[in-house]
């Protein structure tokens, strides 16, 4: 009898548990359909893991997609939709026009085990937000951003990326250690008032950590940690992650501590120094957002946001140029006759080098660094097209689709400078180029980017050659998409223009 007890007992759990899981999936796919419902048209979404699945299988090949639903379209990251912009036009009247409403950030529960919302760059809309950002622009421009001096820096460690590149001269490297320390020099000069040196292997295996968690940031395990929290406790890359932000947390608080023994309140030498001033300003005051959190966390913001992108789209620029070498000759060619073998360039010299300017901008466009930017949330009830938002609805734009929208550029699919280029041959602005977004949110270091990549550019296309290696085969031009887009590991041969010459 007991054996029988004991089958039926089993078999009515088995029947229980597949009733449950059946009834879950019912609730799932009900919950799905009246979000569709409501929401603009968008590829069909799983039920538990909405379209993760086509999203991860070919990134850049579903981002590229969603035009076809239309304007406005929305896709499943979680468990409620995700809108997607996917034309300047319907982007500026959410981001600009109606900037206060669409300037919001989620949180999501990886980025709150992370950061908490401190910062500048995740941190919501609101008081401490706005303190932060002001702030920093407020500070930033104080240390050079946007001035002269600022050229010079880049200017000065341009020969410094040069000469390290010569070190491989003629041998096949591949240069992201080059790039991401020549670029958080600058960055690091006005945040720490100090550059480091090619050959600090502490600094290099920073910037590999950091590379790392953008890289993990932008992937679908982050997405399915959102998703399912409970794996934030649990082995996987995502304890990499946190023990990489650990690791970056004490450099900085070590440089801080530094900055506290040797800081004279009266003659601040760089951010860090004006921080910790600012914090004893503000020590009385209540709304005071001011404190090592913030600090920490807005000083990291900067690293990231001074380097990563600005790295990527150089090694980006790099294979465009090994790829179109007559693109590269003509560059060339342009900026010898302007300056010669031994100038540096800067930032005045942009109307006279009209082709080496389009080039650089083209190489933004055609790279689109940032695929779907960053997101955006909702911070009240909204209307877009005929859409009712809801309070934190979260908001994606297809930056991607504008840099390839055929209905504002000449060659919207392929490289081409002449997209910069007038009928006489003079550079021209174009609306739909928004690689560092825009509204509220538009990118802070945003000046400090375009000084960083046309001089850079132009220095490297001055003094050095770029080439494939012989028998080096066809780079994938997809690269690697993450909140980021970096092109796959390649291999290159630089040689020095004056033993051409």
């Amino acid at each position: 009898m007991e054996p029988v007890l004991e089958y039926l007992d089993w078999t009515s759990v088995g029947l229980a548990l597949l009733g449950s899981m059946f009834a879950l999936l019912l609730l799932e796919i009900f919950r799905l359909n009246s979000y569709r419902s409501l929401s603009p048209p968008g590829p069909r979404p799983l039920p538990f893991v909405g379209n993760l699945p086509q999203l991860s299988k070919e990134k850049l090949a579903f981002i590229r997609s969603l035009p076809k639903y239309g304007e406005m379209c929305s896709i499943f990251l979680g468990k409620k939709p995700t809108i997607v912009l996917n034309n300047m036009q319907l982007a500026k009247e959410a981001f600009v026009q109606n900037g206060t409403v669409f300037s919001g950030r989620p949180l999501p529960p990886l980025q709150a085990w992370i950061n908490k919302g401190h910062g500048i760059i995740m941190a919501d809309y609101g008081h401490s937000w706005r303190q932060q950002r002001r702030f920093a622009l407020h500070t930033l421009r104080d240390f050079g951003l946007g001035r002269k001096n600022v050229e010079e820096r880049v200017a000065e460690e341009a020969h410094y990326l040069i000469k390290e590149m010569l070190k491989q001269e003629g041998k096949p490297f591949y240069p992201i250690h080059q790039f991401m320390n020549a670029v958080s020099n600058i960055i690091c000069s006005i945040i720490f008032g100090d550059r480091f040196e090619y050959n600090d292997k502490r600094f290099a295996k920073l910037l590999e950590i950091l590379n790392e968690n953008v890289r993990f940031a932008g992937s679908t395990m982050a997405q399915i940690v959102n998703l399912f929290p409970v794996l934030l406790y649990l082995p996987g890359s995502q304890q990499t992650m946190l023990r990489n932000v650990q690791a970056l947390k004490k450099f900085l608080l070590e440089i801080v501590e530094e900055h506290k023994k040797t800081l004279d309140p009266d003659n601040p030498r760089d951010f860090t120094d004006a921080y910790l001033i600012e914090m004893t300003k503000q020590e009385s005051k209540e709304d005071s957002t001011f404190h090592v959190e913030n600090m920490m966390r807005s000083i990291f913001d900067l690293f990231l946001a001074g380097t990563e992108t600005t790295a990527n789209t150089l090694r980006w620029g790099l294979v465009y140029m090994m790829i179109h070498p007559d693109v590269q000759e003509r560059c060339h060619e342009e900026i010898v006759r302007v300056l010669g073998f031994d100038r540096s360039p800067c930032m005045n010299d942009r109307p006279q080098l009209p082709y080496t300017c389009a080039t650089v901008h083209e190489i933004q466009r055609h790279a689109s660094i940032v695929p779907l930017g960053v997101v955006h949330q909702t911070s009240q009830p909204a209307e877009l097209r005929g859409y009712h938002l809801p309070k934190g609805s979260e908001i994606l734009v297809n930056l991607t689709a504008i840099l390839a929208d055929k209905d504002h550029w000449k060659y919207p699919d392929t490289f081409n400078p002449e997209n910069f280029l007038d009928e006489k041959g003079q550079f021209c602005k174009n609306d739909a180029f928004m690689p560092f977004s825009l509204g509220p949110r538009v990118c802070l270091g945003e000046s400090l980017a375009k000084t960083e990549l046309f001089i850079f550019f132009t220095s490297l296309i001055q003094r050095l050659k770029f080439s494939w290696p012989p028998g080096a085969p066809p780079p994938n031009m997809d690269g690697v998409v993450s909140i980021v887009r970096s092109p796959f590991p390649f291999n290159m041969i630089c040689r020095s223009r004056g033993t051409t010459h």
